[in-house]
């Protein structure tokens, strides 16, 4: 599994539902680091935000495609901020 291929899988799923969402995705093979900019993730509590990432990884954890996953999550402007 390639870190392009989580990137658009997680915004494709994640824009069906958020109206604003960026994945930037650093990782390979099945080890993975996620940093979600959303404006609507952050305002969930820790536990929903990461519920709302693993509802859609789930089937490839179960697989064996991904076997870790990082996640940290940023506002729009606290991104803006860090790069």
């Amino acid at each position: 599994m390639q870190a392009n291929e989580v990137k658009s899988f997680l915004e494709g799923k994640l824009s069906e539902t958020l109206l604003s969402v960026q994945v930037e995705v650093e990782g390979e093979g099945c080890n993975f680091q996620l940093n979600v900019i959303s404006d609507e993730l952050v305002a969930l509590s820790p536990v929903k935000r990461q519920q709302s990432i693993y509802a859609h990884l789930n089937p490839w954890i179960a697989d064996g495609s991904i076997h870790a996953v990082t996640m940290k999550f940023f506002s729009s402007a606290a991104w803006a901020e860090r790069t």
